[in-house]
């Protein structure tokens, strides 16, 4: 008897199964692949900002303190940026003419806050304090990377909620003195991990890893 369907057809259909199969784990992997790389999560990206403010020149040559522009770091979860005010103390004085700092002092005199645009950032389901964090030694640069040497800042981590259980479950391996939170250059006099165990238990370091820690 005449088959009713060819013989080639048989590879037809094992194909298609496979595909069936495949294809969705596939697509799925694509996604997990897609959601690491530095086109989700905004790594390196560079943000224009309506104000040319180089933190090389402020932070390195002048060696501004990160607490004294963005003081909420300290007391509060954001850090802040700092009001034309601020910038006023020295830009009062020097450069006052200057046509980069034209809308510095436009949004002094005139009490109308900078538009700045944010580069770090979390999800807003995403709960961060700065203010435990620069309690509990952890350093501005381990997350925000050397500021100092960045004319326009990017962000320079993932953000992502590995990377951030990648620190709360060993928290010993970025601990620094709270003294040299904002310290740039600083490097641990010995070991980083006997470092950093000694100041998880002096400073009560007891991240937590269950999904209330950040998500409320």
């Amino acid at each position: 008897m005449q088959p009713v369907f060819p013989r080639w057809s048989n590879s037809i259909y094992r194909w298609t199964i496979a595909a069936l199969l495949v294809g969705p784990a596939s697509f799925i992997a694509l996604l997990w692949v897609l959601a690491r790389t530095p086109y989700y999560t905004g790594e390196n990206a560079v943000r224009d900002q309506p104000v040319k403010f180089d933190h090389r020149h402020h932070v390195r040559d002048d060696g501004i303190d990160c607490l004294y522009c963005h003081s909420g770091a300290k007391t509060s979860a954001y850090a802040g940026v700092p009001a034309a005010s601020l910038c006023m103390n020295c830009h009062s004085q020097i450069w006052t003419d200057s046509p980069e700092l034209s809308l510095v002092r436009t949004s002094f005199y005139a009490d109308t806050p900078i538009r700045w645009n944010r580069v770090n950032a979390v999800p807003d389901f995403v709960f961060f304090n700065h203010s435990i964090h620069v309690a509990k030694g952890v350093g501005c640069v381990t997350c925000h990377g050397r500021v100092d040497e960045m004319g326009l800042v990017f962000q320079a981590r993932r953000l992502s909620m590995g990377w951030c259980l990648d620190c709360h479950r060993a928290p010993e391996k970025f601990l620094r003195p709270p003294d040299q939170v904002t310290s740039m250059e600083w490097v641990p006099a010995g070991p980083q991990i006997e470092l950093g165990r000694r100041l998880k238990k002096t400073l009560a370091v007891n991240p937590s890893v269950e999904c209330t820690g950040c998500h409320r």
